[in-house]
């Protein structure tokens, strides 16, 4: 997530935006202390983009072996790109070459590297640091509550398959190095039981008004799943790691409002921090999709209550900064109160919550009226401190993102 510095009102979730950790990087938020986004971590390599943009995936693999083959048009588009695929498959995409990097979001493209992903470097991965509808307009927008107090975050008993089945991790790499995130498998209208879609933070796949998308976007569910120790980790296979396998984005979607306003640090953005990925298996799959093999997905709620009409939420994710160390997956349940960045936003969920970066692009889920469980958010920024955590109250941008990437895969 991202962080917030002390200013005058509220920074960013490593508010810090709640960072990505070394391996899969985000963007942090601010509050009126020194926050930071709930942030992803880097751990190896060094660096514009406009609208909800989008980022596309193939195998580089690219002959007859029975894996996924690149299409003639992507490696067109590579090329165009003055893209090599066995360059890039063998180290170009650390180039972070400014111009490059900046270039318009659609044009974004994310070849999967077989392999790239393994439990080292996994492991060591860094957490990236960092309108309302008539129902918010009832008296939320501007309005920002006292800041929570601090509630302990509950390590999840493994199996974490059987006992938080939607959650992951998003790894991916920056110019900052490699950075981690968390993320929810939920549900697709367009392939209702058959979903490949992953909710996360829009700063955990795009670095905002100052960079472009990130690179070797992937999602692990189930990340360790026994909840091995960072010790017993040293030697683990990626079967261990991964036991459900690794999932690349074949296509990524946040808001156009992240992408002109998002940051490192500080609130901008935060109130449309939020993306959709489309992932499809490394190794080819069975013929299942994401839902299928995991056996779960999470409905969105784009019409949640305003924030004092919801009596809890709970929030989960993979803490990497200190004390945590990005390996176990925790939860945080409180009852949420409001963050207003700016009164021109929609006012963000707030709740007490001591995870840190690494959280980033968790997800946020209420019980409906219905008595089911939905998301009705994701972690975005924190104090730099630690303490409590915000997340987006998802609307009308939130669901165009979510149906724009569900329809372009609708006839697949």
């Amino acid at each position: 997530m991202r962080s917030i510095r002390p200013s005058f009102h509220v920074r960013r979730d490593r508010s810090t935006r709640r960072r990505t950790s070394p391996v899969l990087a985000a963007v942090v938020l601010t509050s009126a202390l020194a926050l930071t986004a709930t942030a992803c971590n880097s751990g190896d390599d060094k660096a514009d983009g406009q609208t909800a943009a989008s980022a596309s995936a193939a195998d580089t693999s690219g002959s007859g072996d029975g894996k996924i083959k690149i299409p003639d048009d992507i490696r067109n588009k590579l090329k165009e790109h003055g893209i090599d695929i066995d360059k890039w498959k063998h180290g170009a995409w650390r180039n972070w070459n400014k111009d490059d990097w900046l270039r318009e979001a659609d044009e974004f493209i994310n070849p999967i590297i077989k392999g790239l992903w393994d439990p080292d470097r996994m492991r060591g991965a860094n957490d990236p640091d960092k309108s309302v509808d008539d129902n918010d307009l009832s008296g939320d927008q501007g309005v920002t509550d006292r800041t929570p107090a601090p509630v302990d975050a509950k390590a999840v008993a493994p199996t974490y398959h059987a006992n938080a089945a939607t959650a992951g991790k998003v790894f991916f790499d920056s110019p900052e190095g490699t950075m981690v995130c968390s993320a929810t498998v939920v549900e697709d209208p367009a392939h209702p039981g058959k979903s490949n879609l992953v909710w996360t933070a829009g700063h955990c796949v795009h670095a905002g008004k100052k960079g472009g998308w990130y690179r070797n976007i992937a999602f692990v569910p189930s990340y360790n799943d026994a909840g091995r120790s960072t010790a017993q980790l040293q030697n683990a296979t990626r079967a261990q790691v991964a036991p459900y396998g690794v999932y690349w984005a074949d296509w990524a979607q946040t808001s156009q409002q992240w992408i002109e306003q998002g940051g490192e640090t500080g609130g901008d953005g935060a109130p449309y921090d939020y993306a959709v990925i489309h992932v499809t298996p490394e190794k080819g799959g069975n013929g299942k999709s994401l839902e299928e093999t995991v056996g779960s997905a999470l409905p969105v709620n784009f019409n949640a209550p305003a924030v004092p009409k919801v009596p809890s939420i709970t929030a989960t994710g993979y803490p990497a900064a200190a004390p945590y160390d990005g390996q176990k997956l925790y939860q945080c349940t409180d009852r949420p109160g409001r963050l207003s960045i700016s009164a021109a936003a929609p006012t963000m969920y707030r709740i007490g919550c001591t995870m840190t970066g690494g959280s980033s692009g968790g997800g946020w889920v209420a019980t409906g009226s219905d008595g089911k469980p939905a998301l009705v958010s994701n972690t975005s920024i924190g104090p730099v401190t630690s303490g409590w955590l915000a997340g987006p109250r998802l609307g009308d941008v939130a669901k165009g993102v979510y149906d724009s990437v569900s329809k372009k895969f609708a006839g697949q």
